[in-house]
């Protein structure tokens, strides 16, 4: 059967009809180029060129395999990149998952957006997911790679799973303009004690509740929790209306909305995890690649 070599040294005969002309585009000396054409004739039973002393022709049969020789040389090669493309990484599905408390961090669309520019032949799949969720998606390879807020429990887990620190994003209190405090530079959350709050269920953002027990209890005082909400972003429309204040992400700042401003949190521990994870034998190369992708938009917005 006749390989590729043979087709590409008949493609270089028929297009310059010369051997010795196709032996210098191919760098290679006329008489191997020869038997190989020789050779090919000889296994497709057919005379594909006429030459003499003077000139090469193709034959009728030569000039009709033309045309398939190059079609199976183009599908050779588009095989080649399709192939060196998905060991790079650029081409093939990537299942994504990311808290709702990520959706609003810079980090989220930079690296969806630096993604889709390296890797456009990538298929991504997105959704959002609670943290311990997206963990046990991790582990039982329901999902590739996730956003999230806390590191993983357990040490066995832990073992399973590349945890990278994306940022640690600092917390502020979102509160009405007229509230006592929102004119200053920074809160203590002692200062807070006899205020109601506004929060998500404990189920819905485990990671932000905690952080608030925390703060609150560092602080001498357990928060009265005035109304929920079921999302970070909807506690938001609750504070404008005077319900409480609220412990948010700094990233809920780019929610421009009438009747609430935010103060920073006067306190080093006033801050919310945010980390990428995959599980550590997941060795596919589109997963690598969005890895990469994530270290550069993290290095491009300064996060540490």
């Amino acid at each position: 059967m006749f390989d590729l070599r043979q087709l590409r040294y008949f493609v270089e005969v028929a297009e310059t009809l010369s051997f010795t002309q196709a032996a210098q585009r191919l760098h290679i000396s006329q008489p191997p180029l020869s038997q190989q054409i020789q050779s090919l004739e000889a296994d497709l039973g057919v005379r594909l060129l006429d030459r003499n002393r003077r000139r090469v022709a193709l034959t009728e049969p030569g000039r009709l395999f033309l045309v398939e020789a190059k079609a199976i040389l183009a599908r050779a090669e588009s095989a080649r990149t399709v192939v060196a493309e998905a060991a790079a990484g650029f081409t093939g599905q990537l299942r994504l998952a990311y808290a709702v408390s990520v959706s609003f961090h810079p980090a989220l669309p930079e690296t969806l957006l630096r993604f889709s520019h390296a890797a456009p032949g990538v298929s991504l799949h997105l959704g959002e997911m609670l943290t311990g969720a997206q963990y046990d998606a991790i582990l039982s390879g329901q999902i590739d790679v996730g956003l999230l807020r806390a590191h993983p429990s357990g040490a066995a887990n832990a073992r399973q799973l590349n945890v990278e620190v994306i940022d640690r994003e600092p917390l502020v209190i979102a509160l009405p303009p007229h509230h006592r405090l929102a004119k200053r530079d920074a809160i203590r959350m002692q200062d807070l004690a006899e205020d109601s709050f506004v929060a998500p269920p404990r189920i819905h953002a485990t990671t932000l509740t905690d952080r608030l027990a925390l703060l609150s209890n560092k602080a001498g005082f357990r928060p009265i929790i005035r109304q929920e909400a079921q999302q970070i972003p909807s506690l938001l429309p609750l504070v404008a209306a005077g319900l409480g204040v609220a412990l948010v992400p700094a990233s809920l700042r780019a929610v421009h909305m009438s009747g609430v401003t935010f103060v920073p949190v006067d306190d080093p521990e006033a801050h919310l995890l945010l980390a990428v994870a995959s599980r550590v034998d997941n060795s596919s190369p589109v997963l690598e690649s969005f890895l990469r992708t994530v270290r550069e938009a993290k290095a491009k917005l300064g996060l540490g």
